[in-house]
């Protein structure tokens, strides 16, 4: 069965009042929007270095509360960051505090500023990674033991294109693999991450949902050849303190012409 066609927004929490981050929450699930991210990070990645910034999961939380329909998440939860254990027990209470619309969006880390500032161990990317496919396990299994469980198999979206180890990690846990980059990259990734899939035994090709940021693109230039190649989730951004959703407006007509 072929999976159903989604647009995403994330909405980044920097360089605006919280109350405008509610209205673009708002305004995004009004438009007719799938999902809505946010990113865990503790400090703006671009513009003003030390501009105004917000938590992830806090605000998940609260949106869990002021949205009825469109799933949420972080994209993507820095996997070094907290406790894996912990993170599950706090995704499993955001998933109940939303009906089951939570999507665990994670990834192994890499804004050196977030780890020193906060005095995480930076390490290498491969230690990182590394961590991240310790995690995964550690979380599921904490999933099925806790009182209550989550009201569904929470979906886990993995972030990043790394292709001998991250890929493998996404094949052995993942149902949503998010990238980057053009067209040409995705095809080829997807397909290392396919033979990744039958090394670990899962149809990553059917079980594995590919999505794909689309920041700055319209979808009369791109929408249709992603589509061949297998995308299901596009996902575009608006950052603070405006949040102008015309672009994504554009992707979420695109959906509905389909």
């Amino acid at each position: 069965m072929t999976a159903p066609v989604k647009i995403g927004v994330q909405l980044k929490p920097q360089h605006a009042d919280y109350a405008q981050i509610r209205d673009a929450v708002l305004r995004a699930e009004d438009l007719g929007v799938d999902v809505i991210f946010n990113w865990d990070h503790f400090f703006p990645l671009s513009g003003e270095p030390d501009g105004k910034h917000f938590e992830c999961w806090t605000m998940l939380g609260a949106w869990a509360e002021q949205t009825s329909r469109v799933e949420i998440g972080a994209l993507v939860t820095c996997n070094s960051y907290r406790n894996p254990d912990l993170l599950a027990d706090m995704a499993r209470t955001v998933d109940h505090i939303s009906g089951g619309r939570l999507i665990l969006g994670i990834g192994a880390g890499w804004f050196e500023r977030d780890y020193t500032e906060y005095g995480y161990e930076f390490g290498t990317a491969g230690s990182r990674i590394a961590d991240l496919a310790d995690a995964m396990p550690r979380i599921k299994a904490r999933w099925a033991a806790m009182n209550p469980t989550p009201t569904r198999d929470i979906p886990v979206m993995i972030g990043g294109g790394g292709e001998r180890k991250t890929l493998r990690v996404v094949a052995e846990h993942a149902d949503i693999w998010h990238s980057f980059g053009d067209v040409e990259t995705l095809r080829r990734k997807s397909g290392i991450l396919d033979e990744h899939g039958a090394a670990v035994g899962r149809d990553t090709a059917s079980l594995v949902t590919r999505s794909v940021a689309v920041d700055g693109s319209d979808p009369q230039d791109v929408a249709q050849e992603l589509l061949d190649a297998g995308v299901r989730l596009f996902t575009t951004s608006a950052g603070g303190p405006d949040y102008d959703l015309t672009r994504t407006e554009k992707w979420v007509r695109w959906r509905d012409s389909l």
